[in-house]
């Protein structure tokens, strides 16, 4: 019945630490979506790249952990 317990506090902790993850990457886009509209609307070029090239590099990362998740 340990064994279980364990177990079960290993996997609880694990998705708990999922769901965090995903909520960090969720809010980290968003404000970069924000970042972003502030660099367009200011003209700043560089920022603009910059923020843009970090927003598609964390949703690449997203969906190859996504796709690195499914049954094979």
């Amino acid at each position: 019945m340990d064994k279980m317990k364990a177990a079960y506090e290993v996997m609880l902790g694990l998705a708990a630490e999922m769901v965090w993850d995903e909520s960090l990457r969720r809010r980290r886009c968003e404000m970069l979506q924000q970042d972003i509209d502030a660099a367009l609307a200011n003209g700043d070029e560089l920022a603009f790249l910059a923020l843009t090239s970090e927003l598609k590099r964390i949703e690449r990362d997203s969906v190859s952990i996504e796709s690195s998740r499914l049954p094979t």
